[in-house]
């Protein structure tokens, strides 16, 4: 990028159908633009970072360039749709099973776990959605997170710990279907077909597991322990409304004498045994097999959703956790959604 330039390229006109064209423009890649391939490529990398108009600020205070808001705007949309399209036909070739085998020794074990959360966007993306509240619209959509990642070793206390730089990361904001297709190419370019050991944790959610069963019917499934703990303290509330403290002492009996326990038989017996004029807690009887950490802690298995960073207080052994902790290697190009 060496700022503005004026070039002089030969122009020919076709004496057929009279179009014109500069095949020079085509070989530089400039055809229809007045942006070189790196100042674009530059364009898409502030527009993904920040709001457009800051992304402008961004060239000009960082590359002497004066561009518009709007070309920001364009130029980093255009990158992130040529960007979609190619992992799509990626993920095409995948499910075609297209693509290049991918050789090499065994896997110990491969990890793969998926989330959703909500993530605000501009008001034109919630046209039509319903909000959480009933008559309200919607002020978010929800993108779906994936991470792939392998965990070779232990403490000293037999917990998994995640191997450093192994977790690739995938992301969008699209159905359940479509992403389950994504989250598998990500698994397959990480060699999932390869792992001795599969491993799927999820937070309990009937989308993930659909998902599991569609794309890695082979797979260990885990309810990861943070979103056990918050299935049982939703039971706890429902049981003793506005009362903290039974509900309290419900949990030290469910949660740090059962479920931390490993005795997920004896918390299912338990919750089966709610009188019938209390809600029916199925959800957590359907996740009776995913729930069985002694068979985990057995096999040195990750329980807890790692965030991957060994001094944080979710590494400790009796730490309730946190929310699973995604970040994206690469975000949609475009505006900021």
């Amino acid at each position: 990028m060496v700022g503005p330039v004026r070039m002089a390229r030969p122009y020919y006109l076709c004496s057929q159908c009279h179009v014109g064209q500069f095949p020079a423009d085509v070989e530089l890649d400039i055809e229809n633009t007045e942006f070189s391939p790196g100042v674009r490529r530059r364009h898409a990398l502030v527009g993904q970072e920040a709001p457009f108009d800051h992304g402008r600020e961004q060239m000009q205070l960082l590359a002497g360039l004066e561009v518009t808001t709007k070309s920001v705007e364009r130029i980093a949309e255009a990158i992130g749709g040529d960007i979609a399209q190619r992992e799509q036909a990626e993920i095409q070739k995948a499910l075609q099973l297209d693509l290049p085998v991918l050789v090499g020794p065994p896997l110990p074990i491969r990890y793969v776990q998926m989330d959703g959360t909500g993530v605000p966007v501009v008001k034109k993306e919630t046209v039509g959605r319903q909000g959480k509240s009933e008559g309200q619209p919607a002020h978010t959509r929800e993108v779906k997170l994936g991470c792939v990642f392998t965990q070779t070793t232990w403490d000293n206390k037999g917990y998994a710990i995640r191997d450093p730089d192994s977790t690739t990361y995938t992301g969008a904001i699209e159905t359940a279907e479509e992403f389950g297709k994504r989250i598998y190419l990500e698994a397959l370019k990480r060699g999932w077909s390869r792992a001795k050991k599969k491993v799927v944790i999820g937070d309990g959610a009937v989308w993930i597991w659909t998902l599991v069963a569609e794309h890695f019917p082979d797979g260990i499934q885990i309810v990861d322990l943070y979103h056990a703990r918050q299935h049982l303290w939703e039971v706890a509330r429902q049981l003793y409304p506005q009362q903290a403290v039974q509900q309290k002492a419900w949990m030290k009996i469910h949660q740090k004498r059962l479920l931390d326990k490993g005795k997920i038989e004896k918390l299912v017996d338990a919750l089966r045994a709610i009188p019938a004029g209390n809600p029916p807690y199925g959800r957590e009887d359907s996740h009776r097999g995913r729930l069985l950490r002694k068979k985990c802690r057995a096999d040195a298995l990750s329980q807890i959703s790692p965030c991957g960073k060994p001094s944080c207080h979710c590494a400790k052994r009796d730490d309730p956790g946190h929310d699973p902790q995604f970040r994206l290697t690469r975000r949609g190009v475009g505006s900021r959604r």
